[in-house]
């Protein structure tokens, strides 16, 4: 029997079926124990220990986030090499290495987070890496082992609905743990894995998918469309459809080695993607910004 955490204030389920399944599937995963020794995804095949970021205009890169972003600098002394792209690099990347189609797709992300969100499964799926957000601090714990295998590392969340507040990861992780009112489901930073992972390639699919179909009744939804949420259902279709959980190591205490910075000055205007989903982006920067 499953411990619940909180009180269950919830009549019914405040998550559709089809969520609800995604989100106990998650839970599974997160809280399972060990993996599959004989599994091909924990034999040694290194992921290239190289850093990808991204900020769509780096002539107005704020000040405060390229703090955060030089803070894996340090990493560079033990064989990482970190590279920052831009919105026009990207564009060009993904159609040199995936074509056309999908350059276009890229093209139809109306908010930088969704861009950094397509762009990183492109460039994973093409190169195998390691992708940070720009808003990520390095807190200096040693990161070498999580590129000594071919498994996909990311990192889970869980967010209850009843205190409209993050499921703190000490708590969420532990097995038995839940509450009606949680939604399990997995961060896009850090996304790490090798070149032509099923997840990874699932993913971009799937964004690409959503990003061409009809939009005439608006503009389609950040999470659902490029971000936590099709990533998550990504990883349920492509393990549902018979591929190991091994492919997969969940990051328990990811904090520990790096954490989103709060405050930081972009949030306050529509660069922030939850002032701007599902609206049209107008940048707004000013000079010299803090």
């Amino acid at each position: 029997m499953r411990e619940t955490c909180v009180n269950q204030t919830f009549k019914t389920d405040p998550l559709e079926p089809a969520e609800r399944e995604r989100s106990n599937f998650v839970r599974d995963l997160v809280q399972q124990q060990g993996t599959t020794t004989n599994s091909p995804w924990v034999s040694p095949s290194p992921i290239p220990k190289h850093i990808v970021q991204f900020w769509d205009d780096k002539q107005h890169l704020p000040d405060d986030v390229s703090d955060c972003m030089n803070s894996w600098r340090q990493l560079e002394k033990e064989g990482f090499t970190i590279e920052v792209y831009d919105k026009q690099a990207a564009s060009t990347f993904i159609r040199n290495r995936l074509g056309a189609r999908y350059e276009e797709a890229f093209k139809l992300c109306y908010h930088p987070s969704m861009m950094s969100d397509y762009f990183r499964y492109s460039y994973v799926l093409a190169e195998g890496g390691f992708y940070i957000d720009a808003d990520d601090v390095y807190h200096g714990e040693p990161i070498g082992s999580l590129f000594e295998d071919r498994r996909m590392k990311l990192q889970p969340f869980c967010y209850d609905v009843e205190t409209a507040q993050m499921v703190p990861a000490g708590e969420f992780t532990r097995p038995g743990t839940d509450s009606q009112g949680w939604i399990f489901y997995f961060n896009t930073t850090p996304l790490i894995a090798p070149k032509h992972h099923p997840i990874v390639e699932r993913a971009l699919i799937n964004a690409t998918l959503s990003l061409e179909a009809d939009i005439s009744n608006g503009l389609p939804e950040v999470q659902a469309t490029t971000g936590p949420g099709n990533l998550t259902r990504s990883i349920f279709e492509v393990i549902c459809e018979g591929c190991t959980s091994d492919a997969l190591m969940v990051l328990h205490d990811w904090e520990l080695t790096s954490t989103s910075q709060w405050p930081l000055s972009y949030r306050n205007d529509s660069r922030n993607w939850r002032l701007s989903n599902q609206q049209a982006f107008c940048q707004s920067v000013t000079k010299n910004l803090k």
